[in-house]
């Protein structure tokens, strides 16, 4: 054991272990959201990785340019002293990790880290870069074997380029198109299965209204499990009754699953029918809700809106896929966006046929995935003639190309995190604290709101990061983000990928988990509603405030 392991340290690059060593140190400083003791692990190893393949690109570089080379004694007494460096700087970076960790958790009041584990985090990224090692030793045996076979026919400099691009070739195959679509559709499969569980404490409704109950158009198995606990959840007219005081309705939701139609325009058209069938058409507030990758509808956002308009109000979300967003966003992130649009057309031309005085107020809501895609199903210049009146959209993706447009072009002094864009009276950005209010600034017809928070890796992942540091780190920072957060290059956009795997420890509030109480600011922006006083709010609030535990809201 002692020799295979001497032998593996001979082989390895001393450059490449000292690079990787300060790429190691540097992924455990903090970043967005805290970082559970296993992904930091993960995460040390591919920043290991990582830094070895600079050090070792640098180090060929230098020689390919004939600079002189140490060797001999020089060259033993260099690996000695990089190793004494290199033992040393793991050490004092593990000391410091839990100080960083703690720095993000305490500005989103969770209790501090009662330790980092420093032993379990270097044996899971020792092991990580072992197999990162082993996989890229495996691509070199690989490339010289090929370029073995192609000098025998072409010069030796060409064939090794064609031996590496043939390499490329054959290992893009492999994991695209065998190991990703097993991956892929394995855990499709799995959710698939998931979805179906039909859960012992949720019965098929009683009332017409709602979807699944024995007079809807749609069966109570094909609603799914995330639509079947949508349309099972949500205040009940006598809940909204009691808090106003005063008689409510009951809101209606409709939901369409997977399986309820064989297509993408069948399941819309479905949609269409049982809200007609439904009465959604007769109430004040119409909202087209396009869920999250899996078909989650979060309740945070929806059990407020329909307090706030005392029950007369319809939504209509209808899934897409089984898939969790984060997935559906890094492998195919215009995933949903035939739905969303199918959806939106065949309410819209709907709604857009019915007399302008005798229909519901339109609006548009999405989460995560369900923001980016809902983003997607309107065309401004499709509707720009009859207008719906207006849109939440919380934690949008990186990808959302709306999105990163408007905040590219912020009004100048505004930070990327809650940006001001022109004069405010069309689209607004809001986080935890609010939005930014300036002296005169009025809606106009068309109200849109951006609820996002500055530590949602979601939204604030940025590949660029691989080699700048993003506008959103620049000060002044968002009240969220850890002040002893440091950009590195490389190291930070690793970080910010973990992030979005381990973003569900951040509390409800921060990260990626949207709290109700942020909500009900927003939906009193975009929907205006009626007779609603900054009493109400307060009260509404209490009643939402997810430190008080009186509302299960979240999963």
């Amino acid at each position: 054991m002692r020799r295979r392991i001497a032998q593996l340290w001979r082989t390895l690059s001393v450059t490449g272990v000292l690079v990787g060593t300060l790429f190691f140190a540097a992924s455990l400083t903090p970043s967005l959201v805290p970082r559970p003791f296993a992904m930091q692990g993960v995460l040390s190893g591919f920043s290991l990785a990582a830094g070895y393949t600079v050090g070792v690109f640098g180090r060929w570089l230098w020689s390919y340019l004939g600079l002189p080379l140490p060797r001999g004694r020089v060259d033993l007494w260099i690996k000695l002293v990089a190793s004494a460096a290199c033992t040393v700087i793991v050490i004092v970076f593990l000391r410091e990790a839990s100080g960083w960790q703690d720095s993000v958790r305490e500005l989103m009041e969770m209790p501090p880290v009662e330790g980092t584990r420093p032993f379990s985090v270097g044996l899971i990224a020792l092991g990580v870069f072992m197999a990162l090692l082993g996989f890229a030793r495996l691509f070199r045996l690989t490339s010289q074997w090929f370029a073995q076979r192609f000098g025998r026919i072409v010069p030796p400099h060409v064939s090794q380029v064609v031996a590496v691009a043939a390499a490329v070739a054959l290992f893009w195959s492999l994991i695209d198109g065998v190991l990703y679509r097993f991956a892929l559709q394995s855990a499709d499969s799995s959710f698939q299965q998931l979805d179906a569980l039909i859960e012992d404490e949720l019965d098929a409704p009683q009332r017409a209204e709602l979807a699944g109950s024995g007079a809807s158009l749609i069966d109570w198995e094909g609603l799914g499990r995330q639509g079947r606990r949508h349309v099972s959840s949500g205040p009940t007219a006598g809940e909204i009754t009691e808090f106003h005081g005063a008689p409510a309705l009951q809101p209606i939701r409709v939901y369409v699953g997977l399986n309820s139609a064989d297509s993408v325009e069948a399941r819309a058209q479905l949609a269409l029918a049982e809200l007609q069938r439904s009465g959604a058409f007769e109430r004040s507030v119409l909202v087209i809700v396009t869920p999250t990758g899996t078909g989650w509808v979060d309740p945070a956002a929806m059990d407020p809106v329909e307090y706030l308009h005392r029950g007369d109000i319809a939504s209509v979300a209808v899934q897409y896929s089984y898939l969790p967003s984060w997935l559906s966003l890094l492998s195919q992130s215009g995933y949903g966006a035939e739905t969303a649009r199918a959806v939106f057309h065949a309410v819209y031309d709907h709604w857009r046929a019915l007399p302008r005085d005798d229909r519901p107020r339109l609006y548009l809501h999405g989460l995560s995935l369900g923001a980016l895609n809902s983003e997607r199903s309107a065309d401004i210049y499709d509707v720009v003639g009859d207008p719906y009146h207006g849109a939440l959209w919380s934690g949008p993706p990186f990808r959302s190309e709306t999105w990163r447009w408007i905040t590219s072009s912020r009004n100048r002094g505004s930070p990327a995190w809650l940006p001001e864009f022109r004069d405010g009276s069309v689209i607004r950005f809001m986080n935890q604290h609010g939005m930014p209010s300036r002296p005169g600034q009025r809606w106009g017809p068309l109200r849109i709101v951006y609820l996002q928070y500055a530590s949602d890796p979601i939204t604030f992942f940025e590949p660029g990061a691989l080699w700048r540091e993003p506008e959103w780190m620049q000060a002044p920072r968002g009240p969220d983000v850890s002040p002893r957060l440091r950009w590195f290059p490389i190291v930070t956009m690793l970080q910010l990928g973990a992030d979005i795997a381990a973003g569900a420890p951040a509390p409800v509030g921060y990260g990626h988990d949207y709290a109700a109480e942020h909500y009900i600011d927003a939906w009193i922006e975009v929907t205006d509603p009626r007779d609603w006083t900054a009493g109400d709010t307060a009260r509404l609030k209490l009643k939402f405030d997810h430190r008080t535990g009186r509302e299960a809201l979240y999963e």
